[in-house]
């Protein structure tokens, strides 16, 4: 063959154009393989019943199928012909893709042999890879195809719907159906097909055995030549990096041994007549048991070969030579790390890719240039058209500069390797002027060029060439388990990062003559990626969550309560002495601190082994900033964030120790206590983590502030306000416990044979401010509404009482100066207990939140002085002549912060949204009216109770009835807000008509009914204390002072004489 015609066959592209186009038909196979072995996605066709004995008929008959006489076997089809053929096109033109590639795969094939072209991976790389992967990629093709077990009746089926809906058989059916019966036993065809090529394809991989003795040498091997040291002659170390077969120093040893396998499986005649050609086989058995095909899709390589030879005559030895070379393989538990490395040089590389430029720029225009144009001025023979290729690569190569790389140009120097590709295909002919393998020395500089020119525009793909793992996106459970096994060996945590990172490989395994695969390879690739960072974030936050836990524990050693034992030692230190053996039941209680002691620095304790986990889990979740898995941008912190988070919410719940069984929980201040040693851990944390752990404390704590968490689990908010109120306040409404003014506490009372807990150690001053901490402004705001639902279902009854005695109470208000016209009606009036024990309840309810709100004003001034010092200084500008609304919203403000306020905003909120069955406001304000003339003329039966003697020592009542004083107040304040009518005027007359009603019960002559009178007194003093609106001089105009005197100095005495009793006895 002539030279013109070498140029005119352009060999180098038609291998460049039907590698690629093979790798697109190989991939649609492998799709359809897939799509065809799920019953999910398989052609619906496939599994409807109605269909079972059309596709057994097809199957049986292909290819030929008649179908204008099979009406009976073929109706279904018939009736769906459209929709087969708008469901099967694809299907079916993929197979005639296959078709096609074969037609000129083989059209090429002979070409090349009429060429008579030279082969030498060595030499011209590029046309003998060429060469071998489409021999590779054809031979896939041609396997797959057989592997698709429904490819007779996809074929048959949409040929028939097409001639049903055509007349006629699509014009490729007959040669496609003879190609697939042809391809049944595929092996046994290709080999039969190969036989004329043995010559060329032995050539091309005798060419590989040097290059493959070498790189299947083991690490002693390298070691000892050092082909990879970087210290082993340091005065070379400057010199730079070269190699007279740059392109074969990153082929990989995967692709050598498919190109060996499969050649010479198709061309095994060379086997028993080319010793060299036995010799590399059996080199290339004793590696893989299996060889690729495509992703998944594989071959076994010595059972195939093996019942290849074994069914051919005088292969007997070569059989015996595959049992021999037949290995295992070998797992390695450390694979993460490898994996973790190899991500590591490609990110190195990314990240230097600039001085990587500058580098082989330099080294291509001041180096190669000079010694390409040397080499060609040096050849004997050079026909114009390679001396105008090899004077363009020269011209090209010259006009590099350092500027280029420095301003950010693209590179682009995909047209000089394609040239050099032809120049390889021109001068490996055999009848060619100027023969590659003749001029070792311009086939090597080119070489080299084409892998410096590669460094400067296509590093991304050499990255993907060299280290690509997208093959892990078919082998999910592989990849999973080698995750999992990672996981168990904490060594190994810090490589874990590298399998999300993987999941970022799988992008590359997209071609875009199968794009309907894409959303599932993308679906792989984000799901695993996630489910990795997830399992990592989820370790690492349990790592860090036990560390505060134990923390917590050391913390909670340090607490106050703690220290009663040692002060008691210190106190009887004497008598500690005396005593020689300690009791039982008493453990000598470790000092904090006493953990840190250690004699032996190699015992190794839990706490130790959590903060070495820890390291590792932070070095792998700190590893990388951000990364991208297709087009979706992954941050590990933010997966870490969202668990320490989600961990942190429950283990404040759980510090809460919350049990609904016994009703007990931990005291505000010792959660504090504890959430604060857990927060002080995570802070100092910040910098290891890579997260931003002060938005996770913010945001944890902020949750815990709302009735429910983000997972909708109930929050410290949720518990604490309904253990107050279900627990504590509870207990003070049914007298078990009192409130107690002078302590600023909740107080439990003894009682005989009961153990309650202690209300004092849940309610004083310090742990309303830790609660108030723990719950900020809007937990107590949710706390508060709670309270204020219980008093207006109070409120709500105490209308109904006002109701039921409203005729009674209207003559009571019009004559409660008659003394004579009262003493007949008061005992007419029905549930006057009921109302002053329900105006009680709202009492000790509302000094609970006077009590709490105290609190948030405390801290809220800690936190806030700025903010607070305005918040005041508004609330002093409000008048009784100010808007009302304007005064209700500054009043909310106020509240939020804690500021107590004349008119409570809550109740009156509360009260305004109450629904009654009353006719009209004015009805509703005549209720409000009387209902503090009840309570007014009620006054004097809380005398006759025992526990209505005022305590000097509490500053109040066992049975809590001081409370009765900020419910009138507060009550009535938010009621004629709510009606719009002035609050003052209505305490007056409250004032007036209890005054009236405590004198006359001076008048009283029945000792029972005046037991407590000093005391109930009393409350008239603390009423007018309570409230802004009301003055001593209103007090002094209906009771006389002197009365509230005597009332003190008979209390004091009565209380002092009982201590007296009390202490002799």
């Amino acid at each position: 063959m002539s030279l013109t015609s070498a140029y005119q066959h352009k060999l180098a592209e038609k291998l460049t154009i039907l590698n690629d186009r093979g790798q697109g038909v190989l991939i649609r196979m492998y799709n359809i393989k897939k799509t065809c072995s799920d019953p999910k996605s398989k052609p619906p066709f496939l599994l409807e019943k109605s269909m079972e004995s059309s596709l057994k008929y097809i199957n049986k008959k292909f290819p030929n199928i008649d179908v204008r006489n099979s009406t009976q076997h073929l109706g279904p089809v018939q009736r769906e012909k459209s929709e087969i053929i708008r469901y099967l096109t694809n299907y079916y033109q993929s197979f005639v893709d296959v078709m096609e590639f074969r037609d000129h795969v083989y059209e090429l094939l002979n070409t090349i042999d009429a060429c008579q072209c030279h082969f030498d991976i060595n030499l011209n790389f590029d046309f003998t890879r060429s060469y071998l992967d489409l021999i590779v990629t054809y031979t896939s093709v041609i396997l797959l195809l057989s592997r698709i077990e429904d490819r007779r009746v996809l074929i048959g089926m949409f040929n028939c719907a097409h001639e049903m809906l055509h007349g006629h058989s699509d014009s490729s059916f007959a040669r496609l159906a003879q190609m697939v019966l042809e391809y049944d036993h595929p092996l046994k065809k290709l080999t039969e097909e190969f036989g004329p090529h043995t010559k060329a394809v032995s050539e091309a991989l005798l060419s590989l055995h040097c290059l493959f003795v070498r790189r299947n040498q083991g690490a002693e091997q390298w070691r000892s030549v050092q082909l990879l040291s970087l210290i082993g002659t340091a005065s070379a170390m400057i010199n730079p990096a070269n190699s007279d077969t740059m392109a074969c120093e990153y082929l990989s040893v995967e692709v050598m041994e498919r190109w060996i396998v499969l050649g010479f499986l198709l061309c095994h005649g060379c086997l028993n007549s080319n010793a060299d050609c036995q010799k590399l086989w059996k080199l290339c058995l004793q590696g893989s048991l299996y060889i690729t095909l495509i992703r998944e899709d594989a071959l076994q390589v010595h059972k195939v070969t093996e019942d290849l030879f074994s069914s051919l005559k005088g292969y007997g030895k070569r059989v015996a030579d595959i049992k021999e070379s037949k290995e295992h393989a070998i797992a390695n538990r450390s694979i993460a790390e490898l994996l973790f490395l190899l991500e590591e040089v490609r990110a190195l590389v990314r990240r230097h890719i600039k001085v990587i430029q500058q580098y082989h720029l330099q080294y291509l225009a001041r180096f190669d240039a000079l010694v390409l144009s040397d080499i060609i001025q040096n050849l004997s023979v050079c026909p114009e058209e390679e001396s105008i290729i090899m004077s363009s690569f020269v011209s090209t190569l010259s006009s590099l500069n350092l500027k280029q790389v420095d301003n950010g140009e693209k590179f682009e120097f995909s047209g000089l390797r394609l040239d050099w590709f032809r120049l390889q295909a021109y001068t490996s002919v055999a009848k060619a002027p100027l023969h590659l393998h003749e001029n070792p020395d311009l086939a090597k500089v080119m070489n080299l060029i084409v892998f410096h020119s590669r460094m400067l525009d296509s590093v991304e793909s050499m990255l993907v060439e060299t280290s690509d793992l997208s093959t892990f996106c078919f082998h999910l459970r592989t990849f999973e388990k080698m995750f999992a096994v990672t996981l168990e060996e904490p060594t190994m945590f810090r490589y874990a990062i590298a399998f999300p990172l993987i999941c970022a490989h799988f992008v590359h395994c997209t071609h875009e003559m199968c794009p309907e695969e894409y959303p599932h390879l993308k679906n792989h690739g984000l799901h695993h990626c996630n489910s990795f960072l997830e399992e990592l974030a989820k370790q690492t936050s349990n790592c860090v969550l036990e560390i505060c836990a134990e923390q917590r524990n050391l913390s909670e050693q340090l607490l106050p309560k703690h220290c009663a034992t040692t002060i008691s030692k210190a106190k009887n230190k004497k008598t500690m002495k005396q005593r020689q053996t300690p009791r039982k039941g008493e453990p000598e209680r470790d000092k904090p601190g006493a953990e840190s002691h250690r004699k032996n620095r190699s015992v190794v304790t839990n706490m130790d082994k959590l903060h070495l986990n820890l390291t590792e889990l932070a070095l792998t979740m700190n590893h990388v900033q951000s990364f991208s898995v297709f087009e979706h941008t992954i941050f590990p912190s933010e997966y870490l964030s969202s668990h320490l988070e989600a961990r942190f919410n429950r283990a404040i719940v759980w510090l809460a120790g919350y049990n609904a069984t016994t009703q007990e929980i931990a005291r505000p201040s010792e959660l504090l206590a504890g959430v604060k040693a857990y927060i002080s851990f995570i802070q100092s944390l910040a910098q290891f983590l890579g997260a931003d752990v002060s938005r996770v404390i913010r945001n944890a704590l902020l949750q815990q502030t709302q009735p429910l968490d983000s997972c909708g689990e109930q929050t410290i908010t949720t518990l604490y306000t309904n253990w107050y109120l279900e627990s504590l306040l509870r207990q003070a409404s049914s007298g078990t416990i009192i409130h107690s003014p002078v302590m600023q506490a909740f107080i439990s009372l003894p009682r005989e044979g009961e153990q309650n807990f202690s209300a004092e150690e849940f309610s004083d001053v310090s742990e309303m401010r830790a609660l108030a901490e723990l719950l900020g402004p809007y937990g107590m705001k949710f706390l508060s509404e709670n309270l204020m639902w219980h008093v207006t279902s109070q409120i709500v009854e105490l209308k109904k009482l006002v109701v039921e005695n409203m005729d009674v109470l209207v003559q009571i208000r019009s004559n409660f100066n008659k003394v004579d016209l009262m003493a007949s009606l008061v005992p007419q009036l029905t549930g006057a207990d009921n109302v002053l024990k329900r105006m009680t309840i709202i009492g000790v309810i509302l000094s609970f939140r006077a009590m709490a709100q105290e609190g948030l004003r405390e801290v809220f001034s800690a936190h806030c002085p700025f903010l607070m010092g305005p918040i005041e200084c508004l609330k002093e500008f409000v008048t009784p002549d100010t808007d009302i609304k304007v005064t209700l919203s500054i009043f909310e403000l106020a509240s939020a912060a804690g500021v107590d306020c004349d008119i409570d905003p809550a109740l009156v909120a509360a009260i305004a949204n109450l629904k009654t069955d009353l006719s009209s406001p004015e009805e509703e304000y005549k209720v409000a009216c009387l209902l503090l003339i009840f309570l007014a003329v009620s006054l004097p039966l809380l005398a006759m109770d025992a526990a209505s003697f005022y305590s000097i020592e509490k500053d109040g009542y066992s049975n809590n009835i001081h409370c009765l004083t900020k419910a009138i107040i507060q009550v009535s304040a938010a009621l004629f807000t709510v009606y719009n009518k002035n609050i003052e005027t209505h305490l007056k007359e409250f004032l007036v008509v209890a005054s009236v009603s405590l004198l006359q019960l001076g008048q009283e002559t029945d000792k029972l009914k005046t037991r407590n009178r000093e005391s109930i007194s009393l409350l008239m003093r603390l009423v007018v204390e309570e409230s802004s609106f009301l003055t001593l001089d209103m007090l002094e105009s209906c009771f006389p002072y002197v009365l509230l005197r005597n009332a003190y100095r008979e209390v004091s005495r009565a209380f002092y004489l009982n201590r007296v009793s009390a202490s002799t006895h």
